[in-house]
């Protein structure tokens, strides 16, 4: 019988700015996941999206997770430096048929939907350029997703149990390349995590939805499929996910163990000895392991 690769696990934040609390759940969770394992735990720099990406961030990201007692095992990843496998990847699913060149604007979408335009909503793509352009200028590229009984996609989440979605109705051909030229965050993501060799995925549930989307990715790529864990968001007082959209503020470096006992306790982990980082990260972790260990 062959054996299970050695557990491999990460944490991605994106340079949008300082580490806040809803990130210190997901780092804390992944982080603990890793060490209740004996596995590697990795930090990896989604600055795929330039647009977006803060001048410093990620230092002070990387700065922080130091000072809250989690280093990466091996030295950090950057996407800005992997171009080149998003575009290897790009070309091997375009030369097997599975991407198209795609001319919608997201307020065509949003119309043929019958939608208000919605900057933050996932629209269902509705096929339009999937059999050609009809005189549009090409924007984007799209993965075209299987049709009928195969768009049915399945997984166990070892937190949030069984999920099913169908990616014909609910997401439809998803992009891979947006119309700026950015790689789009589903196609860095696998690429990112089957190169590194990642086996387990512990991250927020707002990423649950995403999910289906990368293992029908990475069946198209042909590269294995992690086993994933999503953690509950943080939510501030109006039910919306905490971020730097929505208020978060940056982490205190200076007081960082009230922070992760207030972590612990939101991912359901009874409150350990107070003390030291070390007593901390020793209890936490037993209490995971029990939790969630194999």
């Amino acid at each position: 019988m062959k054996a299970a690769p050695a557990y491999r696990g990460r944490f991605a934040p994106s340079p949008t700015g300082p580490l806040h609390f809803g990130s210190l759940v997901s780092a804390l969770a992944s982080f603990l996941d890793a060490r209740a394992h004996r596995g590697t735990w990795l930090v990896r720099i989604e600055d795929v999206d330039g647009p977006r990406t803060v001048p410093g961030a990620a230092e002070d990201i990387l700065d922080t997770l130091r000072k809250f007692g989690m280093r990466s095992d091996e030295q950090p990843i950057w996407q800005s430096q992997r171009e080149h496998a998003y575009q290897r990847a790009f070309d091997r699913l375009l030369s097997a048929g599975f991407v198209f060149a795609c001319g919608c604007t997201r307020r065509e979408i949003a119309d043929s939907l019958g939608h208000a335009h919605l900057r933050h909503a996932t629209l269902a793509y509705p096929g339009t350029c999937r059999d050609g352009l009809h005189g549009k200028l090409p924007r984007a590229w799209r993965l075209r997703v299987p049709d009928g009984d195969a768009a049915v996609l399945t997984f166990e989440d070892r937190w949030q149990g069984v999920q099913t979605q169908n990616l014909a109705t609910e997401v439809g051909d998803f992009v891979l390349k947006r119309a700026d030229g950015e790689w789009a965050y589903q196609l860095a993501v696998v690429v990112d995590d089957a190169e590194c060799g990642i086996t387990h995925i512990v991250r927020g549930a707002d990423l649950l939805d995403s999910t289906a989307r990368q293992i029908y990715l990475q069946q198209c790529l042909a590269v294995p499929t992690p086993v994933y864990l999503h953690v509950p968001v943080v939510e501030n007082e109006h039910g919306e996910k905490l971020s730097k959209q929505t208020g978060a503020t940056a982490l205190d470096t200076h007081r960082p163990l009230p922070a992760l006992m207030q972590a612990a306790k939101h991912l359901g982990l009874e409150q350990p000895p107070t003390g030291s980082l070390e007593t901390f990260f020793s209890d936490a972790t037993a209490q995971w392991a029990r939790r969630f260990g194999t």
